[in-house]
């Protein structure tokens, strides 16, 4: 089986590396550090699309194919005469021993009837353990949406469809998941989790900020924090700690759900970023250690939950530990991988997520506590600068005393920019805003303002010194004062 991971690569357009499935306990060698490097890579760079690579599937019953229609009615049928008959959290090896054990009852002699003392094995002594009682089995519910069919509600469509999806639309392997979840989350107490104090200060290590092109929320996760050998001893140190860890982590996709809009047309996942930028090598066995065991459990008990996995900032070591966590992830789960080197973040981002929502740290315009740019306001425009070519974005000021307020970015940088105002009246002088500069790779957008005193245009001048064509972005607002 082969494995697709859309791959950005330094100075390289988007590129497809193709890596064999490793097996479970493979040790990473050197032919599979060589493997990682085997892309195949196209001539002409490729401009960055403006619409999203990847669209959710529908949740309309409408839209959906006879086969899948057909395997979402068989589930929740499955599903209600499993709950009105109170065997929803019984396995089936339970309801089988129960059988043979019926079907025994017949047959034994008195004399086996006869040891009421019998003490039972271990094997049944722990059986309850894994059929948690819930109260009110017909109210079940999970992510706010009732499971009962018969209930009628608007999400539950959605949320089997999710648990048949993870299992390519197999009946019986999508009720097994479904119930096992169940059994988690009532073992595990997630109904609770939210009014949990975990203890542990990682807002810096995960935060969701903004929306996507298809309005999922944007998760990002920040694992460049646990260079700190403090913060990382206090996360992973011990094994009680590394659970800690994965409590908080549950807790915090817990937060990012309630997000969520479990209906037909509503957006019912969560786009991941994953910033590896100085993040702790694969030498740092704990983070390596509790990294699998989440990967495992968000799979197995969260389905569907992601619209995108997306990896940022990727070192190479990335790529030796792929080839060990893919045999734990399903197909479907791969198929969702984006990892982006770091001279190719910010257009990788800008494919699923608009300009003005990423982050001003990864290129973008979204600024913290940006009274600026609120809303809607100051649409974001594109150029495209041609090879050893100049443009300019010219911005009208017709009345005086306005405050013309400008972010701008190139995507890749590498070129000279500068900032004028010119006057209308022919016989004023320009006023230089920004001297001409050259700007790097690692520049941030451009923010700066102006404010006129004549009537005249704020000229934006790039210079794109490469032999390659390089994508501008640009927004603006013009704010009368006061007095005007």
């Amino acid at each position: 089986m082969t494995v697709e991971v859309i791959v950005e690569e330094t100075q390289k357009p988007e590129v497809v590396a193709s890596e064999q499935e490793a097996k479970m306990g493979t040790e990473v060698d050197e032919k599979t550090m060589e493997n990682a490097q085997n892309v195949e890579v196209s001539s002409e760079p490729k401009l960055v699309e403006k619409s999203s690579s990847y669209r959710e599937e529908s949740n309309y019953l409408s839209d959906l194919k006879e086969n899948e229609w057909k395997a979402l009615s068989e589930l929740k049928s499955k599903l209600e005469e499993a709950i009105l008959g109170n065997t929803l959290l019984k396995s089936e090896g339970k309801k089988d021993k129960e059988k043979e054990k019926s079907s025994n009852e017949m047959s034994e002699t008195e004399e086996k009837d006869e040891k009421p003392d019998e003490k039972p094995t271990k094997e049944e002594e722990s059986e309850p353990q894994n059929e948690p009682k819930i109260e009110g089995i017909e109210d079940i519910s999970i992510w706010g949406v009732p499971l009962l069919p018969s209930k009628s509600s608007e999400g539950t469509d959605v949320v089997l469809l999710k648990f048949l999806r993870a299992r390519e639309f197999k009946v019986n392997e999508a009720f097994e998941m479904l119930k096992r979840t169940i059994i988690w989350r009532a073992h595990s107490k997630i109904e609770t989790i939210l009014e949990e104090d975990l203890g542990v200060d990682l807002a810096n290590a995960a935060y969701m900020k903004g929306t996507d092109r298809e309005n999922h929320p944007v998760c990002y996760n920040i694992f460049g924090v646990f260079r700190n050998d403090e913060l990382y001893q206090k996360t992973f140190g011990t094994e009680e700690k590394r659970e800690q860890f994965l409590r908080w982590r549950f807790q915090f996709m817990e937060k990012g759900i309630r997000n969520l809009d479990f209906r037909p047309g509503g957006f019912t996942s969560i786009l991941q970023i994953y910033d590896l930028k100085n993040c702790p090598g694969p030498s740092k066995k704990e983070i390596r250690s509790a990294t699998y065991k989440a990967i495992g459990i968000l799979q197995d008990n969260y389905p569907e939950m992601v619209a995108r996995n997306v990896f940022i900032n990727v070192p190479f070591w990335y790529y030796a530990f792929y080839s060990i966590i893919s045999p734990f992830l399903t197909q479907r789960s791969k198929s969702k991988f984006v990892v982006a080197r770091p001279a190719k973040v910010t257009e990788t981002l800008l494919k699923y997520i608009p300009m003005e929502e990423i982050p001003t740290q990864y290129g973008g315009f979204k600024r913290e506590n940006d009274f600026e740019f609120a809303a809607a306001v100051g649409e974001v425009s594109e150029i495209v600068l041609k090879p050893g070519s100049a443009e300019t974005i010219e911005i009208a000021a017709p009345e005086v005393g306005a405050a013309i307020i400008w972010d701008m970015a190139v995507l890749g940088w590498e070129v000279s920019y500068k900032e004028e105002f010119i006057p209308t009246d022919e016989g004023s002088y320009a006023i230089i805003i920004q001297k001409e500069k050259k700007m790097d790779t690692t520049q941030e957008p451009v923010r700066n303002s102006f404010s006129n005193n004549e009537p005249g245009r704020v000229v934006l001048t790039i210079v794109n010194h490469t032999k390659k064509k390089k994508q501008a972005f640009y927004r603006y607002k013009i704010q009368k004062t006061a007095c005007m």
